[in-house]
């Protein structure tokens, strides 16, 4: 017996051994029916309100924020940010279908390469599962959509998310990514980022950048 199975057998020994039909059911029922918490009020809002509160979290959070009407308008915002930062018109994103449809065409200047990001990329860019107006917070799923790199390589991040997927709370964003993947499909990983890297640890001075992007974008897609 290796000790990984012996481990193993002392760990089913104390909970009553893993062929238990009654705690099986009782796993299966709370995975299907996952209990809910404490919801805070503050995220409980509709519309352009909801909306606005993610603004507004996410800059309290040293996060920038632009509103376009549509997903069209997008490339344009970019190149605007990239302008306005005085960044080189060079953007590194992955295969988001969203993101594929939009015409990066239309912006002359800017180059736009595609796959995991690389230590030499600047800018990336990312399109966000869902926003959580309650923190200012986006959501991430991991995959050649929008490969993690991208979340945390280049120093600055660009991400788009649209107003339509601004729930209130975290748990809402949770219960969403259930139904969406279902049980087996879920994916590696869900990044969930509030604002720029940022770390307190050497002296209590606030360094930006520590373990990320030093600035943080969100274009918020309003159509």
């Amino acid at each position: 017996m290796s000790g990984r199975e012996a481990i193993l057998g002392k760990l089913r020994n104390a909970v009553g051994g893993a062929s238990d039909p009654a705690r099986q059911e009782a796993v299966e029922k709370r995975l299907a029916r996952p209990a809910r918490g404490l919801i805070p009020a503050r995220g409980q809002l509709e519309g352009e309100a909801r909306v606005a509160l993610f603004c507004q979290m996410a800059e309290a959070v040293t996060a920038t924020v632009a509103r376009v009407g549509k997903a069209t308008d997008v490339p344009g915002a970019v190149t605007h940010y990239l302008r306005s930062r005085n960044l080189a018109p060079r953007v590194r994103m992955g295969a988001d279908r969203r993101l594929k449809g939009m015409d990066w065409a239309s912006q002359k200047s800017l180059e736009v390469t595609h796959g995991p990001a690389t230590p030499q990329d600047e800018v990336g860019v990312s399109h966000a599962f869902a926003g959580v107006a309650e923190t200012g917070t986006v959501a991430l799923v991991s995959g050649k959509d929008n490969p993690t790199t991208v979340n945390f390589v280049p120093e600055n991040h660009i991400i788009i998310v649209d107003a339509k997927d601004i729930a209130g709370d975290l748990e809402s964003v949770i219960s969403r990514l259930r139904r969406k993947y279902g049980r087996g499909e879920m994916p590696r990983v869900l990044n969930l980022v509030t604002g720029p890297s940022r770390s307190g640890d050497i002296e209590q001075t606030m360094l930006l950048g520590a373990h990320g992007p030093r600035a943080l974008h969100l274009i918020v897609v309003d159509g």
